[in-house]
Order: C-alpha cells, then structure tokens, then sequence
C-alpha cells in the first residue's frame, strides 16, 4: 500500500472515529435529557402529592369504639353514643338515602355494620346547610337525618368510629368519608344500602327478613 494510501486510509478511520464518538455524546445528551426531563416530571408529581397530604385535615379527633358487638335484636337497644357507631340492631337495614326526620337508631346501625357513614346534624339546622350538607356527600352508602342531642352542628358515624364537626363546612367531613365508608372496619363491606327500611318502621318493608 502506497504512503498516500495509508494516509488515506488513516484519515478516513479517524473520521469515523469521530463521528462516533459524536453519535455517542448524542445518545448521552438525550439520554441525559430524558432523565432530566423524568426526574422533574417525577418532582412536580412528588410536590403535588406531598402538598396534597399535608393540606388534608387531620383526623386525630375521630373516636374510637372497641369490641362493638353485632347481634340482631327485634327489640330497642339503649346506645352508649349518640348517634351509635355500632351495637346489638334489627335484622332490617336502613335504607341508605337523606331523611328529613329522625331515624330508628337499630335500622341505622345495621347500614353502618354494611359500611354506610351516617352523618347527623341538629335539627335547628338551617335549611340551606342541610342542603349544602347533602350536596357535599356521595350518593352511595351514606345515611343523613337530623337527631337531638347532638353536641355538635353535624356529627359523623361509621362503625366502630365518629367525629364531632364544627358545621357542614367543617373539612374533617369529607376526610372521614374517605377514610371509613365502605372502609377496613366496615364488618360486612359491600351488603347491601338499599332494599331494606324506608325508616318507617322496624319490622321491615314486607320483604323476607335479610340473614345479615
């Protein structure tokens, strides 16, 4: 092979050389770029969700009652808390819905044992706060009624738990929806919020008495 050949040859290896490391810090600098471009994606998601959870309230006054039994009783049952979170009740359920009048504490408690939240307010209420209150909840496996003797404007039930709220507005409402309806203490998750009682009475609404 002649000297310029070799040259030639020298230079053309030197070429793609270069071209070749080019093509690699290419694929380096995008690469990189993805990377950066995932690592703030992955920020902007990380601050959101940190900023979502720090802005939630607290449910540290939500009360706790243990060893909650769960027998079924045709007669009336004389209730530690008022509303109940749990207890001895009718084989019938209450139909889960808004009711503009007190309800049978022994229907209620057998929605609340189906994973229904039952939220509560003094009847004194004003007419636009119940509404604004039954505007505020889900429509599925909730109970709302007025009931004397509240100590607060609205109080929320699940089973086994409640908290006592400031208004309709109070926060803490729909955090503890979240949380307990339908929720781990729920000792019959999923059976059934309709089909049982319109309330009127606890014998039952003419259907054959439910097992559970």
């Amino acid at each position: 092979m002649s000297p310029s050949s070799r040259q030639s040859r020298a230079a053309l290896d030197e070429l793609k050389k270069a071209q070749q490391a080019k093509e690699r810090r290419s694929r380096l600098a995008f690469i990189g770029g993805i990377s950066a471009v995932i690592l703030v994606i992955a920020g902007v998601i990380g601050v959101t969700v940190w900023r979502d959870v720090s802005n939630r309230p607290t449910l540290d006054a939500v009360k706790t009652f243990d060893d909650v039994t769960a027998n079924h009783v045709t007669t009336p049952v004389s209730y530690e808390q008022t509303p109940p979170v749990g207890g001895d009740h009718n084989p019938v359920w209450l139909n889960c819905g808004v009711y503009d009048a007190p309800v049978p504490n022994e229907l209620a408690v057998h929605s609340l044992e189906h994973g229904a939240v039952w939220v509560t307010y003094q009847p004194d209420l004003p007419a636009d706060q119940v509404q604004k209150l039954v505007d505020s909840v889900p429509d599925e496996y909730m109970l709302i009624s007025p009931l004397e003797g509240l100590s607060t404007p609205v109080v929320a039930s699940a089973w086994g738990h409640q908290i006592a709220l400031d208004g309709v507005e109070d926060p803490r409402l729909a955090e503890f929806i979240r949380e307990y309806r339908q929720g781990p203490q729920t000792p019959e998750p999923g059976a059934a919020c309709t089909g049982g009682s319109d309330g009127s009475t606890t014998e039952g609404t003419g259907m054959e008495q439910p097992t559970s």
